[in-house]
């Protein structure tokens, strides 16, 4: 990227070769426009992204505390404040990415209204809210530069030179808010040729990673419910074959792909592979199912699949709505094969989705996989869905229980409760939850940390507490109490909401556009000036 004074130079430069035309161009004012707008496409950001990514995958591999995080997103506004946020309190974006829940699409983006996430809601919304977020990451970019460029105005006109130059410097060092983005594409809205479709747009979009799980996509569920459904792996292998060509037809060769597995919490499948050798992958899946051995075809009933496995022939247990039923208890070995599979044919990162936050557990499936592929690294789901405080407070309970330690004072099937906040317990627990980011990244391989729904937790909880107060008794103490008098005092810009919006560079634009003559919103009656 060029230095201010470069583009200075450079647009000087041009408006000379136009002649006296172009005498009404300021070449600092389309520096200062260029510097706002320096990513000009969707696929400029996919690439620089995905470089990110990469760079910070080889640090992870080097270095297990050099793990990232990111907190899901619902609105380019909510993304826009969470880098701000990281920015003004960590001041660096470093490892701080965001991430695109296609469960949060379908409660809150979708136009049939709330829906579960089960891939109903429009396909188009998931690429359409990555635009979304990119446009707001990029308004802060601009904002934030537009402040830059009022110190050095104000610096030049106090005459301070050594402010002019540590304002130069400072936008010449400046950081962007555009990070990566992981999106999810679920099971990728249909068969592989729409997975490839979809994910183009998402791409295009902006996206460097985009994450795809391997259920059937009509029958796709949350992954914290019941009722899933995998596919065999030629199947999820194709879609993953899917996206690295979407990559590659628009030039995003380092795009990064998160191979997603249910199979721990997934009983069921919808279809039985072919397989046509005993080491090939369709009878791996195969050797799975639950099935009855049968002495030949007088045992069978009308209707019935026969298989031959392992030399017997097999009745694979069917239900009525004619899925067939996995054995019980081989959740995680398919979990594994799932993994070393996905990563041996164009993955790039693993996603295990499971029923509790165990480092353990977590650790003991991707020491199975680094037997393999010893570079395995995961992207986990902190998620919501997990009662963080009684998981942890059981898991430090049993670990007592284990080592001998007095519990008597303690119920297990009781810990959620608010009695027990203040023990010794409680705050073991809240220690081991505490670390868990950075424990999981050294012990079980988690090289990204993320939350699906902070945000659409938060904002229930705020809203619920300003209204509360506002339509109680409070009335406007509520608000001012509760939300205004804290942005104050926190710092929050957003206090300031018309500078938020972008009036303040819309009255920059409106001066370079119209010189003396602008009209601005920004004078000395704008209500804005009373938060200094």
């Amino acid at each position: 990227m060029s230095t201010y004074q470069e583009l200075v130079t450079k647009f000087a430069d041009q408006r000379e070769a136009h002649g006296h035309t172009w005498d009404a161009i300021n070449p600092e004012f389309a520096a200062r426009m260029e510097l706002q707008n320096q990513f000009k496409t969707g696929l400029d950001i996919a690439r620089y992204t995905a470089g990110i990514m990469r760079r910070d995958m080889a640090e992870y591999d080097a270095d297990s505390g050099s793990y990232t995080q990111s907190l899901g997103c619902w609105h380019g506004f909510i993304g826009q404040q969470k880098l701000i946020a990281v920015k003004k309190h960590h001041g660096t974006t470093n490892k701080r990415y965001l991430y695109l829940s296609g469960w949060m699409i379908a409660a809150l983006r979708s136009e049939f209204g709330p829906l579960p996430d089960q891939s109903m809601h429009e396909k188009t919304s998931v690429s359409s809210l990555i635009e979304e977020l990119y446009t707001f990451l990029r308004q802060a970019d601009a904002r934030e530069l537009n402040h830059l460029f009022r110190d050095l105005d104000a610096a030049r006109a106090a005459g301070d030179q050594v402010a002019e130059q540590s304002a130069i410097n400072a936008i010449n060092n400046f950081e962007t808010h555009v990070v990566p983005i992981i999106a999810d594409i679920d099971a990728g809205f249909g068969n592989e040729e729409a997975t490839y479709l979809l994910a183009k747009k998402m791409i295009e979009a902006g996206a460097c990673a985009i994450q795809i799980e391997n259920q059937v996509s009509d029958a796709k569920q949350c992954g914290h419910q019941d009722g899933k459904v995998t596919v065999p792996h030629e199947d999820f292998l194709a879609k993953i074959n899917a996206i690295r060509y979407a990559f590659l037809e628009l030039g995003v060769p380092d795009g990064v792909i998160v191979a997603r597995t249910d199979s721990l919490g997934a009983g069921l499948t919808q279809k039985i592979p072919v397989s046509t050798d005993a080491g090939d992958l369709a009878h791996k899946y195969n050797a799975f199912l639950e099935t009855e051995e049968i002495g030949g075809a007088d045992d069978a009933n009308e209707g019935d699949v026969i298989i031959k496995q392992d030399g017997k022939l097999v009745r694979p247990v069917r239900l009525p709505n004619g899925l067939y039923r996995f054995k019980a208890g081989t959740g995680e070995d398919r979990c594994v094969l799932d993994c070393i599979t996905s990563l041996q044919n164009g993955a790039d990162l693993l996603w295990i989705e499971t029923e509790k936050p165990h480092v353990g557990q977590i650790g003991g499936m991707v020491n199975r996989i680094r037997e393999v592929i010893p570079n395995a690294k995961l992207v986990y789901n902190n998620s919501p869905s997990f009662n963080w405080t009684l998981s942890f407070r059981q898991q430090v309970f049993d670990a007592w229980s284990e080592e001998g330690k007095d519990v008597s004072a303690y119920n297990r099937d009781e810990l959620m409760s608010a009695e027990y906040d203040d023990t010794e317990l409680s705050a073991e627990a809240d220690k081991r939850i505490q670390s868990f980011q950075a424990d999981g990244s050294r012990e079980a391989g988690i090289f990204h940390h993320l939350i699906t729904l902070p945000t659409y937790h938060t904002a229930a909880l705020s809203t619920d507490n300003l209204a509360k107060g506002y339509f109680g008794d409070q009335g406007m103490l509520a608000y001012v109490k509760g939300v205004q008098r804290q942005e104050i005092r926190q710092g929050i810009a957003c206090v300031k909401h018309q500078d938020m919006a972008g009036s303040n560079m819309g009255d920059d634009h409106k001066e370079y556009f119209s010189g003396d003559q602008a009209l601005k919103a920004a004078g000395k009656d704008n209500t804005m000036n009373q938060f200094g």
